[in-house]
């Protein structure tokens, strides 16, 4: 290679080695000037960050006052971005408004001074335009630009309000009266026997289950995700797997040994279908943060609630015998129609604007168990009823000429009626109870739902509620006893023959016959579907226990006494007359008819007497231990206004 073409070569080189340095020091200005406009806008956005969560987090309102925009500005001024009358360099605009979820599943924006769902936070701030776009000013012919607004935005959300409700039973503790019916009922709607102690039924009033750990163990026993709640409470579950969870929980968290091997006696004979939903039994609303969950149940209630929730989703119905004093052996059977919901929780805020929708939407709503019980109280313990017993005597002198003609008619044709007419030794009527009645006794759930919520501060916070104590359903007749526990229609209630109008005759000189039955009809009562008792009334928590403490309990309370006004209302109790079969004359039907009041009132009376020590065991014993009679529920509410921090959603 000649000198002369190296030289050349090492003028290209250098030549090279200059473009690629002034290239790369281009380079380099763009990487510093992006940068620094890096740095900017992250610090611009931090202060429109911090000052939209601090507006947020302290409940900012933009109307009537303008607390959101001067909670803003006063996270700006502690970040160093301090604004100044008259500076246009930087700006802060602060708007209020409502969050909403488009199709796309975006978080969109509305604004709207008179909610402050969510704060928005636009902070603007001049700085040097760039190289770039200074070059770019000048080859377009605008000239460089100087400066540049750059702005950031942010959305937060302050932490929504959460609220919580329960219902249970009001009772408190078990002595030895009490604890072979709640073994009876809790172990047959289960579908088993138990034979739990006082002292064991006590442990279980007396002893809590986190709510939190209790559905993660759920979780984990029904293999459905962590932390999918939703999913979860849309689970296939048995009444097994439920109560043993609880004592899965239990073992966790150190409980007493009897308490937990009590917890397993229910579970073994507890039904292993999954027949049941998590979601029937406890509501968590869509969103809830998982710190709302982290609050306590009664481990009584719970338990209760799983059985007479498998009770409703299944054949299974009490079936004992109750000896009731004074009255003697009284068959009766209960079952739960409609299962309860024991606890709720959700955001009083959606709950409270739900109340307008069509169906109400959002609601934190609970109840007790719909109860049907059927009683059967047959002829012999009729008859040792001295009330019922002297009424049916009594009715002998009223009706005793009506049945003298009728039987002076049914007596003609016979070989010796005048015999009988003028000795008649025996000749009388003999009204005698003979078949059995059946009282249908349906008790409807107390419920409640969440009306207001106020959150006008941490000391003078208080939560709303509507409570309902809904009627109560008699019928006495002859019922189906299948029909009776449908819940698909109401109960079907058919006369019942209580009262047989007989006759004692003569058997001429020879001494008395037997007894003829139906010679002077029958008195058939029915009593359908008489409603008692119920209120609706508002009641006012406040103050109200923070969420994650133990909830604040008010007793719905009854109209009146339950046993008494259902005493009360068999004054509409229909008694009619069958006359007997065969030819009877319209005068005789006629006379029966006109005794029918003087009738009527008698035994109407021994009945409202027999109903109420029937009555008053299975309100106040076997339904009391259910928690669903009228003025046995207990509502607890619990409510804090931010359930954790505000956060960004922008």
């Amino acid at each position: 290679m000649s000198p002369r073409f190296r030289s050349q070569q090492r003028g290209a080189i250098g030549l090279m080695a200059a473009g690629t340095l002034a290239l790369a020091l281009v380079f380099l200005l763009l990487a510093v000037d992006s940068g620094r406009l890096y740095l900017e806008k992250r610090k611009l956005q931090s202060i429109a960050d911090t000052s939209a969560l601090e507006a947020a987090a302290r409940g900012g309102l933009c109307t009537p006052t303008t607390t959101a925009n001067d909670y803003a500005r006063q996270n700006a001024a502690r970040n160093g971005f301090t604004l100044v009358a008259g500076d246009a360099s930087r700006g802060l605009t602060v708007s209020c408004g409502t969050l909403a979820t488009n199709a796309a599943n975006i978080r969109v924006f509305t604004a709207d001074a008179s909610r402050n769902d969510a704060i928005r936070v636009v902070a603007t701030q001049r700085v040097t335009s760039s190289v770039a776009s200074g070059i770019w000013g000048m080859f377009s012919g605008n000239g460089p630009a100087v400066q540049t607004v750059m702005s950031a935005t942010a959305v937060a959300a302050y932490a929504p309000p959460v609220a919580q409700l329960t219902i249970r039973s009001s009772l408190a503790t078990v002595d030895s009266s009490k604890s072979p019916a709640l073994n009876m009922i809790i172990g047959n709607l289960l579908g088993g026997s138990l034979s739990l102690t006082p002292a064991g039924w006590n442990g279980l009033l007396q002893s809590n289950v986190n709510l939190l750990g209790y559905l993660d163990q759920l979780a984990i026993d029904l293999t459905v995700k962590a932390g999918d709640y939703e999913a979860l409470l849309n689970t296939n579950v048995s009444a097994a797997q439920l109560i043993n969870a609880a004592a899965k929980v239990l073992q966790k968290n150190g409980a007493a040994a009897a308490v937990i091997n009590d917890v397993l006696s229910l579970k073994a004979v507890a039904p292993n279908a999954p027949l049941l939903k998590v979601g029937d039994l406890l509501k968590v609303a869509t969103g809830t943060p998982s710190a709302a969950l982290n609050t306590n149940l009664q481990l009584f209630q719970l338990l209760e609630a799983v059985a007479q929730l498998s009770s409703s989703k299944s054949a299974v119905s009490t079936a004992v015998q109750l000896n009731i004093p004074l009255v003697g052996n009284v068959s009766i059977q209960t079952k739960v129609i409609q299962p309860p919901q024991l606890s709720a929780i959700g955001n009083p805020a959606l709950a409270k604007a739900g109340l307008n929708n069509t169906p109400k939407t959002d609601q934190i709503f609970v109840r007790t168990a719909q109860v049907r019980t059927l009683v059967s109280i047959d002829l012999p313990v009729l008859k040792g009823v001295s009330q019922l017993t002297s009424a049916v005597t009594a009715l002998t002198t009223p009706v005793t000429g009506v049945v003298n003609n009728l039987l002076h008619l049914n007596l003609v044709g016979t070989l010796d009626p005048l015999l009988c007419l003028v000795l008649k030794p025996c000749d009388h009527t003999d009204p005698q109870l003979f078949s059995r009645l059946d009282i249908n006794l349906e008790a409807v759930s107390a419920e409640s739902y969440v009306k207001d919520f106020s959150c006008a501060s941490s000391a003078a916070k208080s939560l709303t509620v509507q409570t309902k104590t809904s009627l109560a359903d008699l019928s006495i007749g002859k019922i189906n006893a299948t029909d009776a526990f449908s819940s698909s229609a109401a109960v079907s209630v058919q006369p019942v023959p209580l009262v047989d109008i007989g006759v004692q005759t003569c058997k001429g000189i020879f001494g008395c016959a037997a007894r003829q039955p139906g010679v002077g009809g029958s008195l058939l009562v029915q009593f359908a579907h008489s409603t008692v008792g119920g209120t609706d009334a508002t009641m006012l928590f406040a103050p109200v226990s923070e969420m994650n403490a133990a909830p604040t309990y008010q007793k719905a309370l009854p109209s009146s006494d339950m046993v008494n006004s259902l005493v009360n209302t068999l004054g509409g109790i229909q008694v009619t007359y069958a006359p007997p079969s065969g030819n009877v004359s319209s005068g005789a039907l006629a006379g029966v008819a006109g005794l029918l009041t003087t009738i009527t009132t008698t035994l109407v009376g021994a009945i409202q007497n027999l109903l109420s020590p029937v009555l008053d065991p299975i309100v106040n014993t076997i339904l009391g231990s259910l928690g669903i009679t009228l003025g046995n529920a207990e509502v607890g509410a619990n409510l804090t206004c931010h359930m954790g921090r505000a956060y960004l959603v922008i």
